[in-house]
């Protein structure tokens, strides 16, 4: 049930940093900076949509405006040409989806990794469809002007130069599309998921020479030929820079290694690391990083884990939960690991905010970016209201953290304890959900409020869900999804 008596501590942790003195701005004139900040984040999100999509309009309008490229003669030279435009669309889209998850700096700020990510994702479906279409509608287009069957059409492409490495390209991306169905992956262990996306970056390699050498769709000295030639060159640099270079840039300027692991609650541990200039990452409170730590039993699997702390000048801390075989081996690790990172990332910051009053929900590991975040927020007494939710004593992670940072800014904080109500579908316990207990209770403010949610996926979107039927406008909604 609520309560708003502090946790018990349930282990040794360090002590949270000292709180700023909160600004002068009155409140309602830090709003509306907010507010000018978010709608212009919104509108350069709304740019980035539209370029992505007017990149394959391009795409398509180049290939039309390219004099001999195309003609239409026949169901034949129909269904060829719709066949070239699902390949062009479909190609482009696949470079807009690397773009997407190169982790560029600008996107992340402007859009946040997470939401990039998601819309990766959405796009794979209809690249793969078209991929399809693109395949079958040349090889019934081929076979239709030629005369021949089908089965005959194909036989004659598998044997022309550089299409097997099409057809490669279009079962590579088949692949990682499978894979990333929920069903399935659930199914796969992370590391064979892993490798099976890294297979998207050679299905666009060894899909390019048959781009360029079949056909007259981008022939020599074609405006076509340079613009592919770019787009791969751009979308690839991307990646290489920002996935690879990047991240070994910033290991060997802040040489990052394990001092020590602390274990806070069964299956919990949180890892102290050790650098220089840890401060210069530019980390804010709720931020993210991809971990890599260089052992013998962990090199190979990179952690995407939230700072649990915000780093200081030569300290930083993360909080890790055992969710599995590659988390588990966290706990094991010795003082003295080096480790890589890729980041920070994450939107999940007092940058984000819009509204005058701060509402943070958090449950099970999901505390580690909200304790981050309140940590890093300068705030009035009465300003921030903090929910933490857990099944029982032991997911009271860093929740003393949290309480006394709660009483150094003045912030309300309440607990919510114990198994979630199984008479209806909620967030909440069964005996909040029969003492009426609702968001707006517990965040009188809650319409004036940036709320932020971060906990297991599915009590996350329930959290969001009843937030958005309250009223709460979408942009004062930030949401982090945590494994369960």
């Amino acid at each position: 049930m609520i309560d708003t008596a502090r946790p018990t501590p349930r282990a040794a942790s360090a002590p949270p940093r000292r709180i700023p003195t909160p600004p002068a701005e009155p409140l309602e004139v830090a709003a509306r900076r907010r507010r000018r900040a978010g709608r212009r984040r919104a509108a350069v999100t709304d740019l980035l949509g539209v370029l992505a999509w007017a990149s394959a309009a391009f795409a398509v309008a180049l290939w039309l405006a390219s004099p001999g490229s195309h003609s239409v003669s026949g169901i034949g030279g129909v269904l060829t040409d719709a066949g070239i435009v699902a390949g062009l669309v479909a190609t482009d889209l696949v470079l807009v989806m690397l773009v997407l998850a190169a982790r560029v700096p600008l996107i992340d700020r402007v859009f946040g990794q997470d939401n990039a990510i998601a819309v990766h994702r959405s796009l794979g479906e209809p690249v793969l469809y078209l991929l399809l279409a693109h395949g079958v509608l040349l090889t019934l287009g081929y076979g239709a002007s030629s005369g021949t069957g089908p089965i005959a059409e194909t036989v004659q492409l598998f044997s022309t130069p550089d299409m097997p490495l099409a057809y490669l390209a279009l079962g590579l991306f088949v692949a990682v599309v499978v894979s990333s169905l929920v069903a399935v992956r659930r199914r796969l262990p992370y590391e064979a998921w892993h490798v099976v996306h890294l297979l998207s970056y050679a299905a666009v390699l060894v899909a390019l020479p048959h781009m360029l050498s079949v056909g007259s769709v981008l022939g020599q000295g074609t405006w076509q030929r340079v613009y592919w030639i770019a787009a791969y060159v751009v979308a690839l640099g991307l990646v290489v820079v920002h996935r690879f270079v990047l991240p070994v840039v910033v290991s060997l300027r802040h040489r990052i290694r394990v001092v020590a692991v602390e274990p806070i609650a069964p299956g919990v541990v949180s890892i102290h690391l050790a650098g220089r200039d840890l401060d210069r990452l530019g980390a804010r409170g709720g931020q993210y990083g991809v971990w890599r730590f260089w052992s013998a039993r962990t090199w190979w699997h990179a952690h995407p884990v939230s700072f649990s702390a915000v780093p200081g000048r030569d300290r930083a801390r993360i909080t890790v939960r055992d969710l599995g075989a590659g988390s588990a081996r966290l706990g094991r690790i010795r003082p003295g690991t080096a480790v890589s990172l890729e980041g920070p990332y994450g939107l999940f910051t007092s940058r984000a905010r819009t509204a005058p009053y701060l509402a943070l929900v958090a449950s099970g590991i999901g505390i580690t970016p909200v304790r981050a975040l309140l940590e890093d927020t300068d705030l009035r007494p009465g300003e921030a209201t903090v929910l933490l939710r857990g099944t029982d004593a032991d997911q009271q992670y860093l929740w003393q953290e949290t309480a006394e940072l709660a009483a150094a800014t003045g912030s309300a904080l309440f607990a919510m304890v114990g198994h979630r109500a199984r008479s209806q579908e909620s967030w909440m316990t069964e005996d909040d959900l029969r003492r009426g207990v609702t968001l707006r209770s517990v965040f009188p403010r809650l319409l004036e409020s940036d709320l932020y949610v971060c906990g297991p996926r599915e009590w996350s979107d329930l959290v969001v869900r009843e937030a958005r039927l309250a009223g709460v406008p979408e942009h004062q909604i930030h949401q982090e999804r945590f494994a369960s």
